[in-house]
């Protein structure tokens, strides 16, 4: 193929993957996340301070939906000028002209891949970072509009009015870790204070009374400061017990070698304790502690091992998706032959939206439960693959 029409449609492709990429994100960051966190209380100023965070969670689902729009308006436009005919005419194959999407979205795939990995353990991390560290924030503008905050399950706040800082008549819930019941605080007033050293919510209140559980109550006259941990409210980057959706990728082996390691222990302190318990005939321990706990645990981990085993295949499955629409949307471009650049678009759109994402979420879902192996997350990616051959097959034919 000649070497200027190759950088034709290079050039044409990286334009129009550009200004869509960038008007895209420009959506998703305006729309869908700037509003929605100024509407949960969020001020500008911690808006600006999120947007490195959230802009590689935007563009990691930005970067599929861009190559393959980029890809449809050039081979549709080229097919609907009659350039794709000129160019069989002096016998070159169309499979030629599609070469340079193909190497684009190459190379585009493993940068996908990288940004998800940034996206999910740099920048989701970062967010509820920057999340908590304006609660102070964030708690006093809500209650002064509804009245009432809940944070995840950490606590909830209800109040009878703001007046500055001071909550008249708050009613504090603190949620308790499983199935501990929740401690409820009722005081005549309330000041609210963060200490982020300390990853904790301080609440001063004024002739307070506590309710814990069914039986405890204890009433308190004056001053008391009641401290809130927002540990759990705050992902810990690099910590064991890190979702594996939250891990960077060069850590998920080390991970999975450990967590496996975990569970054959508990495995042999089970059957360990087991039989001990079958020797000496005292079969009630083996519905009760300690044997229940270990079963719970093994159970936990099991189910971790499983996650670290898939997520690594679902991230680059994610990232690949890129290549794989571009292998569907380019001769599917030239099969619509039309320069309006919706159109070809929505034709090559619908059919992967009715048919790559159920099947992902398929793979993703039975690979989390054990019931496929890791990379039946690819499964939407193969599937695609099969019917962008055909597509290029066909072109190639007529």
């Amino acid at each position: 193929m000649p070497t200027r029409l190759t950088r034709y449609i290079l050039f044409e492709i990286i334009r129009i993957f550009s200004v869509a990429l960038v008007a895209l994100t420009m959506l998703i960051l305006v729309i869908g996340v700037a509003r929605q966190l100024i509407r949960e209380g969020m001020g500008p100023m911690a808006v600006l301070e999120l947007l490195p965070y959230v802009l590689p969670i935007s563009l990691q689902f930005a970067l599929p939906a861009t190559a393959l729009f980029a890809v449809c308006c050039v081979y549709g436009k080229m097919a609907a000028d009659g350039e794709v005919s000129t160019v069989k005419a002096i016998g070159v194959s169309p499979v030629q002209l599609m070469k340079p999407a193909f190497i684009f979205a190459a190379l585009l795939s493993p940068a996908a891949v990288w940004l998800g990995d940034v996206a999910v353990s740099w920048g989701e991390p970062g967010v509820r970072r920057v999340a908590l560290h304006s609660l102070e924030e964030i708690t006093y503008r809500v209650l002064n509009a509804e009245h009432s905050y809940t944070r995840d399950k950490v606590f909830s706040i209800s109040v009878c009015g703001v007046n500055g800082k001071i909550l008249e008549g708050p009613t504090v819930t603190l949620y308790g870790s499983g199935s501990s019941a929740p401690t409820q605080i009722m005081a005549r007033e309330g000041q609210l204070e963060l200490d982020p050293e300390r990853m904790a919510l301080i609440l001063r209140v004024t002739d307070s009374q506590l309710i814990g559980g069914n039986s405890f109550r204890g009433e308190f006259e004056g001053e008391d400061v009641i401290e809130i941990s927002l540990d759990g409210a705050v992902l810990k980057e690099g910590g064991s017990d890190a979702s594996p959706s939250h891990l960077p990728l060069n850590r998920m082996r080390k991970e999975a070698i450990k967590t496996e390691k975990q569970v054959e222990e508990d495995r042999g302190k089970l059957a360990a304790q087991v039989g001990f318990s079958l020797l000496t005939s005292r079969w009630d321990e083996i519905a009760r502690d300690p044997v229940q706990p270990l079963e719970g645990r093994i159970h936990g981990g099991s189910y971790r091992l499983i996650r670290l085993r898939t997520e690594p295949w679902r991230r680059w499955a994610g990232g690949f998706s890129c290549l794989c629409f571009v292998i569907v949307g380019a001769p599917l471009g030239m099969i619509a032959r039309t320069a309006d650049y919706w159109t070809t678009f929505g034709m090559c759109f619908l059919p992967i939206l009715l048919l790559y994402y159920p099947l992902f979420i398929f793979g993703l879902d039975e690979a989390k439960d054990g019931n496929l192996p890791p990379y039946a997350v690819w499964l939407g990616n193969v599937v695609l693959l099969g019917v962008g051959l055909l597509l290029i097959q066909r072109v190639r034919r007529h």
